[in-house]
């Protein structure tokens, strides 16, 4: 085996193609890339959801999945990877290659403690004894930011939010401290300051040393976080380069339009969606703030809301504290705060699917919370959600006409009715009748989440509790979405609750924010104020950790260090 030199690529891969089924139905879904990564710097791969790069980072695991049929070169270290056989692999898996996957969601054993899960690959790889393995667990786990990592080390993966089970793969992946890292979206699910906290966990990697390839379709952290920047789109790689020339000088019209399509401030009151993107065309582009007007009586009323819950060590914690707040006629209120702040329980009290231990939730004017089921069922209608994962939240023997046929209220009238009623729903959210007959498994993650919005409005609800929804998303498809939910608003007049770690989202969709954390409401108000003048400490840690989108202009990708590229001067700011 040939040793590296800080001045040669770690890893290698020439003209790299990856393809699936044989003869006339093969098809490849990498066709031909080549790019190399060397120690102590980060290459990041970014494109649409459907580009090849999560199948490219699978494949440099050997993971490209059963029937792939793989050529080129790939060279790990002076290893030709393509020669391996699976017994190989696995003395490589963990403790060479370290691999982030993208869905923590799913991807953590649903019955063993997330601590065993983080040991398993110490044991393996046969890491000292049982106590110096736990010992490095618990280590880990507060590396990576988790609060109480004895307890939380106890805990089952569906007790953890999204954001603590991310960093429990992400402590999974760097137990062994591998040459080289693959993270594919490590910090999707991750509000900023733990975004901040793992940034700088994966940069002191390169400062030891360490390769780092990350798949993220977060631009703002690939500008913080990356040397170089390969851009990829149908199975090709259409603009590669240093980090500060790929974003701040984009050559290829690919690349624009998905700077384009951030959200942020900037970009509030604008769609964010080129105009032959699939969404309605019968709304005009909402509104910036919601018009100055005689105040409408709230749609919705939450009143001193407390839930607490006993953890597996026995001690009660408070997840929500006190919290009020108000919903009105067409608006949209963002609630934002770090993991483990109390947001997603509070969107499971006003859909009336958690009990609060004290306060209430009014609907209407009328109680909502308090009262039996049988009591607010005839109103359940009323009150819709669209959640962070659809996969997991469908059937997956159901097709999309029996989803959304599900969802529909018993006076929507006989089968053709019905039917008739599913084909409007998804025109609605830019989806077509060839999707009725198809299982959730094989849609997009584009597609799942328009299912996810028109099973939501089945019912016609006025109010939309909206769970993190375009978390998974990629930055184009994203920006799909978040015009699509513009447009319905417009449309419709529906109110949304918007919880999302995603500040940029939340400044572009809200018209009114909350701002939580440690179970409270610490901050409220017009989002522009908010934003632009926050007045709790909290809100102004929340914002300085935030990755800016300001820096991908060339001036500021210019000033920040590149290790393994020289310096370039500053190039003329590109225009919007």
């Amino acid at each position: 085996m040939t040793a590296t030199t800080h001045d040669s690529n770690l890893l290698t891969a020439t003209d790299l193609r990856v393809s699936f089924g044989s003869g006339d139905a093969a098809r490849e879904v990498v066709r031909g890339i080549s790019f190399g990564v060397r120690p102590g710097e980060c290459l990041a791969i970014v494109g649409q959801s459907g580009s090849g790069k999560s199948v490219t980072a699978r494949t440099l695991l050997g993971l490209a999945g059963d029937g792939a049929q793989v050529s080129g070169g790939l060279n790990f270290d002076g290893q030709d990877l393509t020669s391996l056989r699976e017994r190989q692999w696995r003395a490589i898996r963990g403790v060479r290659i370290g691999f982030i996957l993208q869905d923590a969601l799913v991807s953590l054993d649903s019955v063993r403690p997330v601590g065993r899960e983080i040991a398993e690959p110490l044991r393996l790889h046969r890491y000292g004894p049982r106590s110096a393995r736990w010992r490095r667990v618990i280590e880990l786990l507060d590396q990576v930011g988790v609060p109480e990592p004895e307890m939380r080390a106890r805990q089952l993966p569906g007790e953890l939010s999204g954001g603590l089970r991310q960093r429990a793969l992400i402590a999974t992946a760097i137990a062994l401290d591998p040459q080289l890292l693959i993270a594919d979206e490590p910090t999707t699910a991750l509000d900023v300051t733990i975004q901040a906290q793992i940034l700088g966990l994966l940069a002191q990697s390169k400062q030891r040393g360490r390769a780092l390839i990350v798949i993220s379709h977060d631009l703002a952290v690939v500008a913080r976080l990356a040397d170089r920047v390969a851009v990829m789109r149908d199975g090709l790689i259409v603009e590669q380069g240093p980090t500060q020339d790929v974003l701040g000088r984009p050559q290829h019209a690919y690349t624009r339009a998905l700077l384009d399509a951030i959200p942020s401030s900037h970009s509030r009151g604008t769609r964010l969606s080129p105009a032959d993107a699939p969404a309605l065309r019968v709304a005009p582009v909402r509104k910036a703030t919601v018009q100055e007007a005689a105040a409408p009586a709230p749609l919705l009323t939450a009143d001193g809301l407390v839930k607490r819950y006993k953890g597996p060590d026995g001690k009660v914690r408070t997840v929500v504290d006190d919290v009020s707040f108000q919903l009105g006629p067409g608006e949209t209120l963002g609630v934002v705060g770090e993991s483990g702040s109390g947001k997603t329980t509070t969107g499971r009290i006003v859909l009336a699917v958690t009990k609060p231990d004290r306060g209430e939730v009014r609907l209407h004017g009328r109680p909502w919370t308090g009262i039996s089921e049988a009591q607010r069922r005839p109103r359940r209608r009323y009150i819709g959600v669209v959640y962070q994962d659809p996969l997991s939240s469908f059937d997956p023997r159901w097709t999309v006409q029996r989803i959304l046929s599900d969802a529909l209220p018993a006076e929507a009238g006989g089968a053709a009715a019905r039917t008739a009623r599913i084909r409007e729903l998804l025109h609605q959210v830019g989806l077509g009748d060839d999707l009725l007959d198809r299982r959730p498994l094989l849609l997009s993650g584009g597609q799942r989440q328009r299912v996810a919005i028109a099973r939501a409005l089945a019912p016609e609800p006025e109010i939309i509790v909206c769970d993190e929804p375009v978390s998974a998303l990629d930055v184009s498809i994203q920006a799909q979405v978040l015009d699509l939910f513009a447009d319905l608003q417009d449309q419709l007049g529906l109110s949304y609750i918007f919880i999302s770690h995603d500040l940029g989202v939340i400044h572009h969709m809200s018209d009114r924010v909350l701002v939580m954390t440690g179970g409270r409401i610490v901050e409220q108000g017009d989002a522009e104020q908010v934003f632009g003048n926050p007045q709790h400490p909290y809100t102004e840690r929340l914002l300085a950790a935030l990755p800016k989108v300001d820096a991908l202009s060339p001036a500021g990708l210019a000033g920040r260090p590149h290790p393994t590229t020289p310096r370039r001067e500053p190039a003329l700011e590109r225009s919007a």
